[in-house]
């Protein structure tokens, strides 16, 4: 979970013994140590729209047959290219002619970096998971999904560009530390994660939709270090996420709903909003879909307002926000929170009768 207003990009012991050129990343760093509201996993604004990083349950959970997704987050880019991260997964449904026509079994692939202090500290994750949608009624208007997924990380400090903290002086030059090794090299750290989640999602008249789902990323609680010592344990991170669909009595317009908890340690973050869905195309089978809404993330302070906008044209979903940040950090950030974009490719079902379901999936 990266939150967007106090992100950890280190631990302190690492910051404490490996300081950033720039001084006002130094302040980022320290601001996510002081606040409550503060986390270490790289997120999005659009959690919906990345399904593999929000709930492994989510594997395959989708409208079609193979489901590309791509995600791209430049955060506080006026504070010298802060966080800048991008994923991009692939998942798919498999053995669906040995199942029940209801059930759904899906796999799925995905690859994230996550660039810190303009790339002084870059992390990599390779993903596969897999999930099993079980419908809990006749009709599977019903269904309880079950995932899981293991993760491999490796990330890489860039130590030439590093300076330690004691070099800092308070008119915010710098001059040759004590402690500091005249040739610093770079270093890696390495890991292998464990993560698991649960989906509800059903109908309650047939045509509207609601889901409801729990993950929990770091079930293993890996450890890290860069320099061989002061293991660093990663926290176990709890996910809470639900939504609903509801189509208006006008067929060219819907409403989507979302919310999202995270608490990973003492950090957590809340997420609340929705999209409104103007149907501009009358061809079903190549709908043109422009979607318009907003989200506010809250920490101990409201942090972010979201705009959301979003287009639906045949099978490619595309969805761009803006951060507008509200809180204390604005005057850093000159009120430029991060811009978001996503890029979803889904692949339809083949007319052969082997729709999965009639319930609307998990969109938002």
């Amino acid at each position: 979970m990266k939150n967007q207003t106090s992100r950890l990009a280190y631990s302190s012991k690492q910051v404490q013994r490996t300081g950033i050129k720039n001084p006002l990343l130094i302040i980022i760093l320290f601001i996510g140590m002081k606040y409550p509201a503060r986390a270490q996993d790289p997120s999005f604004s659009q959690f919906f729209a990345s399904p593999l990083t929000l709930n492994p349950a989510l594997t395959g959970k989708f409208d079609g047959s193979v489901r590309v997704a791509g995600n791209y987050r430049d955060q506080w880019p006026t504070v010298n290219k802060a966080f800048i991260t991008s994923t991009v997964s692939v998942d798919l449904g498999i053995l669906q002619n040995k199942l029940s026509q209801n059930d759904r079994f899906g796999i799925g692939f995905m690859a994230m970096t996550d660039k810190t202090a303009d790339g002084i500290l870059t992390s990599n994750y390779f993903s596969f998971s897999t999930a099993y949608q079980k419908a809990i009624d006749e009709d599977g208007q019903h269904q309880i999904g079950v995932g899981f997924q293991g993760t491999y990380a490796n990330k890489l400090l860039d130590g030439p560009r590093l300076r330690f903290l004691d070099g800092l002086q308070v008119d915010g030059t710098w001059l040759p530390s004590p402690t500091e090794q005249e040739n610093l090299e770079q270093v890696t750290a390495h890991y292998f994660d464990m993560n698991a989640g649960i989906l509800y999602n059903g109908s309650l008249n047939g045509t509207n939709a609601v889901f409801f789902g729990a993950s929990l990323y770091h079930l293993n609680q890996p450890k890290e270090s860069f320099l061989g010592v002061d293991n660093i344990t990663i926290p176990t991170r709890l996910t809470i996420h639900a939504g609903g669909y509801f189509p208006s009595a006008d067929k060219g317009t819907s409403w989507y709903v979302s919310a999202l908890y995270n608490r990973q340690a003492t950090a957590s973050e809340f997420v609340v909003g929705g999209a409104l869905e103007l149907s501009v195309g009358a061809d079903q089978n190549y709908p043109v879909n422009f979607y318009l809404g907003s989200w506010v993330r809250i920490n101990n302070v409201t942090d972010a307002i979201i705009p959301y906008i979003g287009l639906d044209y045949g099978s490619f979903n595309l969805g761009m926000t803006y951060d507008v940040n509200v809180s204390a950090f604005k005057v850093a950030s000159q009120e430029r929170g991060g811009v978001e974009i996503s890029l979803i490719y889904t692949l339809k079902h083949s007319d052969d009768g082997q729709s999965v379901h009639a319930v609307q999936c998990p969109r938002f």
